[in-house]
C-alpha cells in the first residue's frame, strides 16, 4: 500500500475508543485507555484536533497529545511517560 494512502480523514471518539477513519476507507480503533490525556480529556478537547501532514498525524492543542497514523496502525500501546 503506497504510504500516501495512510492518513486520516476523520476522528472520532466512543466511551472507550478513539477510532480512526483513514482515506483509503478502512476505520481503525485503538482502546482510548491507552492514552491517559485523551481519556482524562472533556468531549470538547477530544473534539479540538488537527490533521498534520495531509492526515499522518493528528495532534491535541488543548492537551498537548500527538499521534502518528502509523504507529496507530501498527497497533502498539504507546509507553507512558
Amino acid at each position: 500500500m503506497p504510504s500516501s494512502d495512510i492518513r486520516a480523514r476523520e476522528i472520532a471518539f466512543t466511551q472507550d475508543e478513539l477510532s480512526v477513519l483513514l482515506a483509503d476507507g478502512r476505520r481503525i480503533s485503538v482502546p482510548l485507555a491507552w492514552f491517559p490525556r485523551l481519556l482524562g480529556a472533556t468531549p470538547a478537547q477530544r473534539s479540538n484536533y488537527e490533521l498534520l501532514g495531509d492526515g499522518r498525524g493528528v495532534y491535541w492543542p488543548d492537551i498537548d497529545e500527538d499521534l502518528s497514523v502509523a504507529g496507530l496502525l501498527k497497533g502498539v500501546q504507546p509507553t507512558t511517560e
